[in-house]
């Protein structure tokens, strides 16, 4: 941070640039938490509700498909009506349906108060990058990107652990109830912390002629839907084991449901790694190299991987060795990712942001529906389908690569 102010000002307002990066970390978190911190409690979870393991399973979907389903739009209402009253809004219906889960008595009143959390989760993860790139340029830009993924790579650690220790301490409601109380500081922070970083002059009309031209426009853009395609198949390759963590804990690994950390906190390691290498590789170097080198180290990663469960090694440690060389290799690739995608469409970076996402989510909701059942009855199925998604991965990248040297 201290190539860049500690102060920033913002339509009149200074704010603290440590803080607002904490701040936009934080509303980014709060989707990743409502993904990781209840997956130690559905085996509780079942037996309380009187469900099926699938069921409980489903409610991951529950949340994915409403999320993946409102992500466009989130980006383009802020551009109309200010990224402040979109933050505060979302993080207040993330509030209702986090207490809907905490009191539901049924499966079908889970997947109730799943949906309205899917459907508002997303507005602190498009509105937050949306926010950064309103205020930072260039290399900056991409330092602050960093700064914040650093920080976002907590949570895959944090959630789970915290949703094992309440489970053991009170009951899996008040993992949601925990929830709650997370999204609800955030709308009461956020009201005094969170300045308006879109003025009036630049906003667009939610028309609908418009808005649907202006969505044909990015996505007609080979440059940005490479580049959506790009981040969103490294993404799904780590988020196999984390959406298989249930199963992967307890059966592959033969650990209990206060376990996650095995698997998460290496995942993280390398996460909060990864970041670091990014934001020091800022403005150092191209972009394009930067996320080259980024997928050459998870290509070493996937290979490893691949060989030890093909030997048949003792799931511990060896099922985990390569995850957090992989994960680094990830992040080292995000801020990059993230800045040229949004300033393919500079003039509307809310509604980039939002499609970004939206390719990622609906890639999560498939790989939760389809892929993740597939794979994780084999660790080598898993180690397989890292690798296949990483390498679509850097073909999407190369592709978008020749399209910024033809554009």
């Amino acid at each position: 941070m201290s190539s860049m102010q500690t102060m920033t000002e913002i339509e009149g307002h200074r704010v603290h640039t440590p803080t607002f990066v904490v701040l936009v970390a934080g509303l980014s978190m709060l989707g990743q938490f409502a993904i990781a911190t209840y997956l130690p409690a559905f085996s509780i979870m079942a037996q309380s509700l009187h469900a099926t393991p699938t069921q409980i399973q489903q409610s991951l979907t529950a949340y994915l498909l409403p999320f993946a389903l409102m992500v466009p739009w989130h980006g383009a209402i802020s551009d109309a009506l200010g990224r402040r009253r979109m933050i505060l809004a979302g993080n207040a219906l993330f509030t209702i349906g986090s207490l809907m889960c905490a009191a539901a008595p049924s499966i079908s009143l889970l997947y109730a108060g799943r949906a309205l959390q899917g459907m508002s989760a997303g507005a602190g993860v498009i509105i937050g990058r949306a926010m950064v790139r309103d205020i930072f340029h260039g290399a900056d830009a991409q330092k602050i990107m960093a700064l914040v993924a650093m920080i976002f790579a907590l949570a895959p650690a944090i959630a789970p652990v915290c949703g094992g220790w309440l489970l053991l301490w009170t009951g899996w409601r008040s993992i949601f109830v925990f929830l709650a109380f997370l999204s609800a500081l955030l709308v009461v922070i956020s009201w005094f912390l969170v300045p308006e970083t879109l003025p009036p002059a630049r906003r667009h009309p939610l028309n609908p002629v418009s808005l649907a031209r202006a969505y044909g426009t990015l996505f007609a853009k080979p440059r940005f839907v490479a580049l959506a395609l790009a981040n969103a198949a490294v993404n799904l390759a780590i988020y196999l084991y984390v959406l298989s963590a249930p199963t992967f804990v307890v059966k592959h690994l033969g650990l209990g449901e206060q376990s996650f950390g095995y698997l998460f906190l290496p995942i993280v390691a390398g996460l909060i790694a990864g970041a670091a290498l990014a934001h020091r590789a800022a403005g150092h170097g191209s972009a394009v190299r930067n996320v080259l080198v980024g997928h050459l180290v998870m290509l070493v990663a996937g290979v490893i991987n691949i060989s030890l469960n093909a030997m048949h090694a003792s799931p511990l440690p060896w099922a985990l060795v390569a995850l957090p060389v992989f994960s680094l290799g990830m992040m080292m690739t995000q801020p990059f990712l993230q800045v040229l995608a949004l300033d393919c469409f500079p003039e509307r970076r809310g509604l980039a942001s939002s499609c970004y996402v939206t390719v990622q989510q609906f890639g999560n909701f498939l790989s939760s529906a389809l892929l993740v059942p597939l794979l994780l009855g084999s660790t080598l199925y898993m180690a397989l389908g890292m690798a296949v998604l990483q390498c679509i991965g850097l073909v999407m990248f190369c592709v978008a690569k020749r399209h910024g040297e033809s554009g």
